[in-house]
């Protein structure tokens, strides 16, 4: 009789958590939904690459209520996914996973953020060290999302709504390791962090 051997995933302990809309590309008060839509943040490919070459899982975590708003489908969000994860691609990045929440605000489901399951489920599957990695996000339930899951850093970036942002949390009394002008500059940080 042969026994069998239990593979055990290794303990990802490099990992980055990103919010998409202001943080990776433009944000819209129209929502995104389309490809044509879809605008790079100045930087935003570099920083990607940069935290791919120093060894670091790039998850994005994302609200997406445009899918419930029955403004775009699962399909065409899917399609909106492929394409930025073979631009990032092409500049030397790499976009390890995307989990997102296709509901709106008065859903009340349980995946939104700030609530943590988004980045649970990414736990779960890829066994994540929550408490090594960070959460990169331009709004207050970005940054919430991050403690509430118990990320090791939150960092909030001014490009999308971190101007906004900062207020909120401060009203909160909630603070960010690091608030940073955008991705690259915050990558810039995380990358220090590691050393």
């Amino acid at each position: 009789m042969q026994l069998q051997k239990t593979i055990k995933k290794k303990i990802l302990q490099k990992v980055v958590f990103l919010d998409r809309d202001g943080v990776i590309n433009r944000d819209s008060p129209n929502y995104i939904k389309n490809w044509s839509e879809f605008e790079f943040l100045p930087g935003s490919l570099e920083a990607i690459k940069l935290l791919t070459s120093n060894g670091f899982a790039n998850i994005i975590i994302t609200n997406q209520s445009v899918i419930n708003r029955k403004m775009v489908s699962e399909k065409v969000l899917s399609y909106i996914h492929t394409m930025m994860k073979a631009a990032v691609k092409s500049r030397g990045g790499k976009i390890k996973d995307i989990f997102f929440c296709p509901h709106m605000p008065e859903d009340r489901c349980g995946c939104r953020k700030p609530k943590p399951t988004l980045i649970f489920k990414a736990r779960q599957k890829y066994r994540i060290d929550l408490a090594t990695s960070v959460m990169v996000g331009d709004s207050a339930k970005d940054i919430e999302c991050a403690q509430n899951a118990g990320c090791g850093h939150a960092v909030l970036v001014k490009t999308g709504n971190g101007a906004e942002a900062e207020k909120i949390l401060k009203e909160k009394g909630i603070y960010p390791d690091l608030v940073a002008r955008d991705l690259f500059e915050a990558v810039g940080w995380i990358i220090a962090l590691d050393k």
